[in-house]
């Protein structure tokens, strides 16, 4: 099937003439879109470029070729365009989410995200989704007439739901589906923001939301088995029999026989990414045909989400995620690495709360005159924000006195 460029767009789609605006009013951009100008404001900003160093699954020094943070969401990013123009969507909406939609992760991956969890348990806790939404609202000033980037309504809602919807009856049941009795409490930067920007938290997200959040799915799954199997962490053998890139991989042989095993690994992960961007496009067809939206609304109303996978291959792609939550991110090195990132971010966390004189002055004056839950905000934010190497420079400053001797 070819699809024409640019394709006229779906009467379901998000359309930037008609976006809701952004909180504080600007003048229109004259040479690009609504939508456009939130991307290129998301790409120049300072937490854009800090992903470059921040963990994907391998810390920066154990090696160039692994995926990053940063390469991560390019490739996101490249997914979310390419399902977007299959299904007439606004190709640079979904594109800015997917590059958006990690900002707020803190250094060392989910690890890190874990221990600032714990330490920020009294002080209303720290969730990714909700820092990313706080960088984009409040700790990013790249403009002197308001905090944050001033990005539209739409690409606000994109980040923040994501995953779905955040309270009423559709977020108990996706609650009690996985596991919980309800949907947990909104983090504060959430219920902070949204008290003054209604972004509609018990409805589903636009189809381009929906379709970057997919397209992270397919990216992580796709790439960690890459990084995988370049770093040895599982073998070629061991993957043949795991859906997906088993048959990927027996695919590949059988087409090209006496490939070198890189090149027969790229190819195979190629074609596990088209397989699954095709399953994510007919799936998508046959629920808006049963749906029968008229605009970017009725999407947003729907009972349940309209971009995902089919029954058969979500079933393949769970099983080739629990192979890689065994096999690589519990893998006994890689465990390693999430130990010492765990005592780094906690050592940080709890020096620069009880000796804030040691912060960074433009940080230190976030403690004058606050409560312990503002102290412990300003610490999480400066945290958060690190990328793993100048974390692991500050904790060596900070703690490895033979250094500083």
């Amino acid at each position: 099937m070819t699809i024409p460029f640019p394709a006229p767009l779906a009467p379901y789609a998000c359309r930037a003439e008609e976006s809701r605006g952004r909180l504080h009013e600007e003048p229109e951009s004259k040479t690009r879109s609504a939508f456009q100008r939130d991307r290129d404001r998301v790409v120049h900003s300072i937490a854009f470029r800090r992903l470059k160093h921040k963990t994907q699954v391998f810390v920066y020094h154990e090696g160039d070729h692994y995926r990053t943070r940063l390469t991560h969401s390019l490739e996101v990013a490249q997914v979310a365009r390419s399902l977007a123009r299959m299904l007439k969507l606004d190709e640079d909406l979904a594109e800015c989410l997917a590059l958006a939609h990690d900002l707020g992760h803190s250094p060392f991956g989910h690890t890190g995200e874990d221990v600032l969890q714990e330490c920020m348990a009294d002080y209303n806790g720290f969730d990714h989704n909700a820092q990313t939404l706080r960088i984009l609202t409040k700790l990013e000033r790249r403009h002197a007439a308001f905090e944050g980037l001033n990005l539209t309504w739409e690409t606000l809602e994109g980040v923040v739901k994501h995953n779905g919807p955040l309270i009423g009856t559709i977020a108990d049941r996706m609650a009690r589906e996985k596991g919980r009795e309800a949907a947990k409490a909104l983090p504060a930067a959430i219920q902070e923001y949204a008290a003054q920007h209604d972004l509609l938290l018990n409805t589903w997200p636009s189809l381009e939301a929906q379709v970057a959040a997919l397209a992270d799915d397919i990216a992580y799954n796709n790439h960690d088995v890459d990084d995988g199997l370049r770093a040895g962490v599982f073998t070629l053998e061991e993957a043949m029999h795991v859906p997906l890139i088993g048959e990927a991989i027996t695919a590949t042989e059988k087409k090209y026989p006496d490939t070198p095993q890189d090149v027969l690994i790229a190819e195979a992960v190629s074609d596990m990414i088209g397989a699954m961007i095709a399953d994510v496009h007919a799936e998508t067809l046959r629920r808006l045909e049963a749906l029968g939206p008229n605009s970017s609304d009725d999407i947003r109303i729907a009972d349940h989400a309209m971009v995902d996978f089919s029954d058969p291959m979500r079933a393949k792609v769970d099983e080739l995620r629990a192979f890689l939550w065994d096999r690589m991110y519990r893998h006994w090195k890689v465990n390693r690495a999430r130990s010492h990132a765990k005592r780094i971010v906690r050592d940080l966390f709890g020096l620069f709360f009880t000796e804030p004189e040691v912060l960074p002055p433009v940080w230190r004056a976030r403690y004058e005159g606050v409560s312990d839950e503002k102290r412990a905000r300003a610490v999480c934010d400066y945290i958060a924000g690190m990328t793993d190497r100048f974390a692991i420079q500050e904790h060596r400053k900070l703690f490895d006195t033979e250094n500083w001797l």
